[in-house]
């Protein structure tokens, strides 16, 4: 798989969005997360290395859930990198 089919889109619901600023109410309470459609065969490895690729940032984590729509990744970017500065460059804001 080429690392540029990885990534399809990004996800942006209200949920997702609190991803990026820590809402206390949300499961990942720290921030700096963004939410991705991904391929369904790409694993975390891969999801890593074309995220770090396409937008030049170090990912610290990535959690992955497969519901109807397709299979999601939520991304979380290490120290010194924000997902709110990725999440403009993809158009979410």
């Amino acid at each position: 798989m080429k690392m540029s089919d990885v990534l399809i889109k990004p996800f942006v619901t209200e949920k997702a969005m609190n991803h990026l600023s820590g809402t206390p109410t949300q499961k990942f309470k720290d921030g700096n997360k963004i939410e991705f459609i991904v391929h369904r065969d790409a694993d975390k490895p891969d999801i890593k290395a074309a995220f770090e690729e396409r937008f030049e940032v170090k990912v610290d984590k990535v959690w992955t859930r497969i519901q109807k729509d397709g299979k999601h990744a939520i991304i979380k970017l290490a120290a010194g990198y924000s997902a709110e500065e990725v999440g403009m460059r993809v158009g979410v804001f």
